[in-house]
């Protein structure tokens, strides 16, 4: 009856101590990684230029059309002086001019007779100097009304309507949104190993869609920032007609280097470095019952990625399996099992 019970037990027990012989590893399943080097940036939109607009000349504000948050075309009135006393300058003018002409013209007249040439030169010196101010009166009746330099949006009004301002005072920021551009902030590494990459493609998102909308290389501070060591570089894109983008709008910048090798992401515990230098995995080879398997030391090709991630490029097949961590403990043909859960 003994005998019996210690061959039942022998039995059973066999399949039980032959799993016990294979280790449990945690694997991963290697899975095709996306063709190029894809990196997002968090960026501002801003105005192609912004300028704030000043009368050249004094006097006092009675026309302010300009409406914050709205598009103005260019040359559109944006605000206008009294235009009064920049009329009566140049009617005063006009008529101070005419009279050095008709001064000069009775002295050249009389030529040779009574006035001397001095006095004709005078008369000739007095009629330029009336035209002159004849034509800076015109000036300032013109600059008496401010108009759009470019199609914009009114940004601010920094003056109410019947003000009275002095030349050179800021009355209105506008923004010339013609085109949209876009700031960035990249690090000086990732500056430095794409710089004028032919293949770099952009892109931009915004909140409110999820379109992306191409992008083109407009400039680059030519110094880096001391916070971060970042360049500033300016994108430009043309405005979206199913979106009002106002400067200030956050915006997702999407930089992918299209003949960058394409990598698959691992974690470095997965890496094992023999002592020849050779970098290798440890792929996971099951057996017919699909409950264990062997492990295989397999050299691979490697780079790091951009951001500072192990990638690899070559050695392994997408749907092979590899061991995820503890590949210093393990060695090549040894008996493991996939760990499941505790």
């Amino acid at each position: 009856m003994s005998a019996l019970l210690v061959g039942i037990l022998t039995t059973f027990s066999l399949p039980l101590l032959a799993d016990a012989a294979a280790k449990p590893v945690k694997l991963m399943s290697i899975e095709a990684g996306e063709d190029g080097v894809k990196r997002a940036f968090f960026g501002r939109v801003t105005a192609r230029q912004t300028v704030d607009l000043a009368f050249q000349v004094p006097g006092q504000l009675v026309k302010f059309p300009a409406i914050e948050g709205e598009l103005i075309a260019k040359g559109a009135m944006v605000a206008q002086l009294d235009l009064e006393p920049f009329q009566l300058a140049l009617d005063r003018a006009k008529a101070s001019e005419e009279k050095t002409i008709r001064t000069l013209n009775r002295l050249e007249q009389l030529q040779g007779y009574s006035p001397s040439r001095a006095s004709v030169d005078d008369a000739r010196t007095a009629s330029v100097i009336a035209s002159v101010a004849t034509r800076d009166a015109e000036y300032a009746l013109e600059r008496a009304i401010l108009t759009a330099p470019f199609d914009a949006i009114v940004a601010t009004r920094s003056l109410a309507n019947f003000s009275t301002i002095g030349a050179g005072t800021p009355i209105v920021r506008l923004h010339d949104m013609s085109e949209l551009q876009i700031e960035i902030d990249v690090p000086e590494i990732l500056f430095q190993r794409t710089g004028d990459n032919p293949n770099l493609e952009l892109s931009a998102r915004f909140p409110a869609s999820a379109t992306l909308y191409p992008l083109e290389y407009r400039e680059v501070d030519a110094e880096a920032s001391r916070i971060g060591q970042t360049f500033r570089v300016t994108l430009g894109m043309r405005p979206p007609e199913d979106l009002l983008l106002l400067p200030g709008a956050s915006v997702t910048v999407f930089a992918t280097i299209l003949d960058a090798p394409s990598g698959i992401t691992v974690p470095a515990s997965a890496i094992h470095k023999g002592l020849d230098g050779v970098v290798s995995v440890l792929r996971y080879v099951a057996e017919d019952d699909q409950e264990s398997g062997t492990l295989a030391l397999t050299p691979v090709e490697i780079r790091i990625g951009e951001a500072g991630d192990i990638q690899l490029l070559s050695g392994i097949s997408e749907g092979d399996q590899i061991v995820a961590s503890g590949v210093d403990v393990l060695a090549d043909q040894q008996r493991v099992r996939p760990f499941t859960s505790f």
